[in-house]
């Protein structure tokens, strides 16, 4: 049986300074998401969580937790930038030029600035990007800029992880 591989990410190899990655999924935040992420992180800003309080503030109504904006946006950029990365190394110049909302909707757009192989990891090279989040509205509610350490293609790290068994099929 012949198996068609999926993505698996890029690899330092494949940045090239100038691309452009859209990330193909938006999310949608919901209040749930909001209180749970608040709650998790003890982030007691009220601001984040009750709504009476938030309604008396110029948003009028509830925000959604900053750090959960930027842990989503940086989630939906994986699949372009660091699905294969050793580590992240550093977010630099985090700008939050709108609030978010639940049921406000967000995507990831990164470019790529700068590419360089690791003097210390001859398996890994450096690529920072720049990363912006869009809301529905095709608002930009975060930027911000991130230094990655990135598997080279050869590098020697477990790939294989999915179970192949010796059964037959049932079906």
């Amino acid at each position: 049986m012949s198996v068609t591989p999926g993505w698996s990410g890029r690899f330092f190899e494949d940045f090239a300074v100038g691309d452009v990655y859209r990330s193909r999924l938006g999310r949608t935040v919901t209040e749930t998401d909001n209180i749970w992420f608040t709650n998790l992180t003890l982030n007691t800003n009220q601001s984040h969580f009750n709504t009476p309080y938030a309604e008396q503030s110029e948003f009028g109504r509830p925000l959604v937790n900053s750090c959960f904006t930027l842990s989503l946006v940086m989630g939906l950029s994986v699949t372009d930038v660091s699905e294969n990365a050793v580590a992240n190394l550093a977010w630099e110049a985090i700008s939050l030029p709108r609030p978010v909302f639940a049921g406000d909707t967000l995507w990831a757009e990164t470019e790529v600035l700068e590419i360089r192989p690791s003097r210390s990891r001859p398996q890994a090279g450096l690529v920072t990007v720049r990363t912006r989040g869009l809301n529905q509205r095709a608002e930009v509610v975060i930027e911000y800029r991130r230094t990655v350490l990135v598997r080279r293609r050869d590098a020697d790290v477990a790939t294989a992880l999915f179970p192949v068994t010796d059964e037959d099929w049932r079906v």
